[in-house]
């Protein structure tokens, strides 16, 4: 596939068919995801890819915890939820139709447990260099040498046809799922990639905002333009 199509068409998947994904798949994805950028390239980050039943069930769980929160939140209408550090957490919607994605998300979270496989993304923090860990605010930037590889491994699922979703909420029961999965200490969890065949049709066109509302030159606002 031609990379600008791998990258218009990765989408969060939210139906999947019962199909395993076979391990030269992943094995493939991941030879070429471990190519993306890391700070120093000191390469902290590691998959955890579980396809046992009974573990994938207590992931689902778990998942359906915080869940619940931000579905009732988004039912209620709020735009954010507080968390106990004082944080707001934003449930905002981005859809066409946001509730119809809701629902649809909905039912992709009931069936968490039963997806074919659940991608467990760690990394060692010991090996990651957060710049912004002394500003008064969220600090961010230790994502900078996680979440490239992690995305990587999706466009590289997506180039042979696996389907995927990318999602944190899971982060949240990181101590169950250490324990779960025996992950060792030195590791904390960055997000969960569900990964498996599409049931429906990989999407043609995702929703995305302009590349003028996203891009600016010299000054803030000012839009980028060709």
């Amino acid at each position: 596939m031609e990379l600008s199509e791998v990258m218009r068409s990765t989408h969060a998947c939210r139906r999947y068919r019962p199909d395993p994904v076979p391990d030269d798949v992943f094995h493939r994805a991941i030879e070429l995801a471990r190519f993306a950028p890391q700070g120093g390239n000191r390469q902290g980050v590691r998959f955890v890819i579980v396809r046992d039943p009974a573990k994938k069930r207590r992931l689902g769980e778990l998942y359906m915890i915080p869940w619940r929160e931000s579905y009732e939140a988004v039912k209620a209408g709020l735009e954010s939820i507080p968390s106990r550090s004082g944080v707001e957490k934003s449930v905002r919607l981005g859809f066409s139709d946001p509730l119809r994605a809701h629902e649809e998300t909905n039912r992709f979270a009931e069936r968490f447990g039963e997806h074919p496989a659940i991608v467990v993304v760690c990394v060692d923090p010991s090996l990651v260099h957060p710049t912004d860990i002394d500003l008064d605010r969220l600090s961010i930037v230790g994502g900078a040498s996680v979440y490239p590889m992690a995305w990587s491994l999706c466009l590289a699922l997506r180039d042979q046809g696996v389907a995927t979703t990318f999602t944190t909420l899971l982060v949240a029961h990181e101590p169950e799922v250490k324990e779960l999965l025996e992950i060792p200490d030195e590791y904390v969890t960055a997000c969960h990639i569900v990964a498996g065949y599409p049931e429906r049709p990989f999407p043609t066109r995702l929703r995305r905002l302009p590349v003028s509302e996203l891009a600016f030159t010299d000054t803030f606002g000012v839009p980028l333009r060709v």
